[in-house]
């Protein structure tokens, strides 16, 4: 008796319910109709009442009696506890629609794996899936009214073929005061480990997936004996009730029409019809309706289970699938696409709209400008992770404005932890060539990012080969890792050393080196590596220091303080005839360095500058250079650019030239 209407909306249509609203059967006009006309008829005694019947002070009585119930008649929650309770209610009838039993996968089974087309194979199988049907009977006949009117006892059961007389006898026998509708499944069992032992069931894989789908199917029948047994709460179906019957109630009272003439709030007009009123019955008392008859969906309401359907169709189905259709095969022959290896169905001229090209993906149209791989070298790790995390792409990215892949990158100022493979400086005699550019790179979780600048207010900085000095971004990294690097056994894989560390990023445009390059006095610092056993040591070769380190750093000092006023003012006249140069330190670190040149960006390390210094002032005499190149930084400008940098001893502090914000 089910009400089936997909047909009617499977294409949305202007106004496409209408064709719904007009019928009858299933329909909420159908099981409202009667309380509504209820609802109307008290309505319309009470008005009658009031307007013909009362005097004048009991009509002000009334007028007062139907205010209060206005008022607090909208304190009922009608709308949360119906609401709730009908969403209990579809849920329940959904679970109980999809739980029910249907032989389908059994069958396959029995007929695929119960063989034997002689007469006794024939009987098994048919036996076996009448016991099946049996089992799902036994369960409707407790649980739906409408199959229970159909075999109301265990004789119309017989007569009806699910059941022998002989099975009736051990039927009746088995004194059990449960529900036995779990009996026919222990004979299904029985007989197909009958079956097995007889060959009949030629492995036990197959019976093991029979019997496991036969308790599949006894737990469909059981949960829906379950729901029968178990409904929703009979204090929850009595507020939900009790609510709605008492609101319309009040609403009989409180929605009468008053007298205009007494100036109520909310009663200037008398339209006699509370057409509101009624359609607010109708939405409450239609959703009570839904509930009734959704509760319970096995009985003999217009949109209940057609479960004696489900009965005629499960057995006829299932009788011819595990007899006739038992290894009855229609004759193979070749498909007509069988030479085709695109197979393509046609289509009738009124489904011919639906012939759509394969869905590829919503990237496949999808034009891009720039579709070039690009070096692996094109951006440091540190530039990548200052190119994703800059303000400005923030910004663009949030206001969905694309960044032209020719428009330049903001260079950008950061202190970075520094390893310890880049602490050291190899021995002139080990003739490193490597790619000194290639700075270890640093994961994003390894240092924080915090900005300081250096302001133009404050005390003055002397001009230094390095050019003006814009954002510095540093963030502290106490730890050094013990990180073991070796280069070509140029560096003690062991050795750690604590040490600041100056990183340089090179210019764009490409000087010679001999312009840039900041070569470190050469010396003959060696680095010894020792056996596991030793401690690692460093010796200093052929030095012959005629006072000792600490004097001559101080003297050093001394020295570059006095000087420091007539080299400065020497150095900004010399930069007025000369164009403005961008100094970047992108050059080797070591002498041996700086006859290589490269037109790529380099990226290097000015390390230990204290050491540097402490270590050319310990040198020989002879050995030191008498004419030093003037286009490398003095001792002096080092020291005075390290004094006037806010950053601490033990910081890491990157020099690179940032480009205004109007060049991005």
């Amino acid at each position: 008796m089910t009400v089936t209407y997909s047909s009617k909306v499977a294409n949305a249509t202007f106004f496409g319910f209408h064709r719904l609203l007009v019928k009858w059967r299933g329909s909420i006009y159908k099981l409202l109709y009667r309380e509504f006309f209820l609802f109307i008829s008290l309505y319309t005694a009470l008005s009658v009442i009031y307007r013909f019947l009362l005097t004048e002070s009991h009509k002000r009585y009334f007028e007062k009696l139907a205010l209060y119930c206005d008022k607090y008649a909208e304190q009922i929650p009608v709308t949360f506890v119906l609401g709730f309770y009908v969403t209990l209610v579809v849920n329940r009838w959904w679970n109980q629609f999809v739980n029910l039993p249907w032989p389908d996968r059994l069958m396959l089974l029995i007929s695929s794996n119960v063989h034997g087309r002689d007469e006794y194979g024939r009987l098994i199988r048919r036996t076996l899936m009448r016991y099946v049907n049996l089992t799902s009977l036994l369960i409707f006949r407790s649980v739906s009214t409408a199959v229970y009117k159909r075999f109301p006892t265990m004789d119309h059961v017989v007569e009806a073929g699910f059941m022998t007389a002989d099975e009736r006898k051990v039927f009746d026998n088995l004194q059990s005061p449960h529900l036995k509708y779990w009996v026919p499944v222990i004979w299904f069992g029985n007989l197909a480990s009958k079956s097995r032992a007889e060959g009949r069931i030629r492995d036990s894989v197959d019976l093991q997936i029979m019997m496991n789908e036969m308790n599949r199917y006894r737990s469909w029948c059981g949960l829906l004996f379950g729901y029968d047994w178990v409904g929703i709460p009979l204090v929850y179906t009595q507020v939900v009730t009790l609510a709605v019957y008492t609101f319309f109630f009040a609403c009989i009272i409180g929605r009468q029409f008053l007298d205009p003439s007494q100036s109520y709030a909310g009663h200037d007009l008398d339209l006699y019809i509370p057409v509101f009123t009624l359609l607010q019955f109708f939405f409450y008392a239609g959703w009570l309706k839904v509930a009734e008859q959704l509760i319970n969906p096995f009985g003999e309401d217009d949109d209940d289970f057609e479960t004696n359907w489900c009965i005629d169709r499960n057995l006829q189905v299932s009788l011819m699938a595990v007899d006739e259709m038992h290894m009855h095969l229609p004759k193979m022959s070749k498909d007509i696409y069988w030479n085709d290896s695109d197979p393509r169905p046609p289509y009738t001229l009124a489904a011919a709209d639906y012939c759509i090209p394969s869905f590829l993906g919503s990237t496949v149209h999808m034009g891009l400008p720039d579709s070039v791989f690009l070096r692996e070298d094109w951006m440091l790790e540190e530039e990548k992770h200052r190119r994703q995390n800059s303000v400005l792409r923030r910004v663009k990215r949030f206001l969905s404005v694309h960044e032209h892949p020719d428009s330049p990158n903001r260079a950008a100022f950061s202190r970075q932890g520094s390893d310890a493979s880049n602490m050291f400086f190899p021995s002139p005699e080990a003739n490193y060539t490597g790619n000194y550019h290639e700075v270890p790179s640093r994961a994003r979780s390894h240092f924080m990012h915090s900005k300081r600048r250096v302001s133009s207010d404050k005390t003055s900085v002397p001009n230094t080969p390095l050019g003006d000095l814009s954002t510095i971004r540093e963030a502290s990294r106490s730890d050094t890792s013990d990180r073991q690097t070796s280069t070509e056994g140029n560096i003690s894989p062991n050795s750690v050393v604590s040490v600041p560390e100056v990183l340089v990023t090179a210019a764009d445009e490409t000087r010679p080196i001999s312009q840039c390059s900041i070569p470190v006095q050469s010396n003959s610092l060696t680095t010894t590596e020792t056996s596991d056993n030793t401690e690692n040591h460093q010796t200093v070769h052929d030095i012959t220091p005629e006072k000792t380190v600490a004097e001559q750093d101080v003297q050093e000092v001394s020295q570059v303080e006095k000087q420091l006023t007539t080299d400065d003012e020497k150095r900004h006249l010399d930069r007025k005839d000369q164009p403005r140069r961008f100094h970047r330190w992108s050059d080797s670190v070591y002498h041996s360095q700086s006859s290589a040149t490269s037109s790529q960006p380099k990226r290097k390390s000015l390390l230990n500058i204290p050491l540097l210094l402490t270590m050319e002032n310990i040198k020989p005499a002879a050995q030191r250079d008498s004419s030093p190149d003037p286009s490398q930084p003095t001792s002096e400008e080092m020291i005075n650019l390290l004094k006037h940098i806010d950053a601490k001893e033990t910081d890491i502090v990157e020099f690179s030239d940032e480009k205004k914000e109007g060049d991005m």
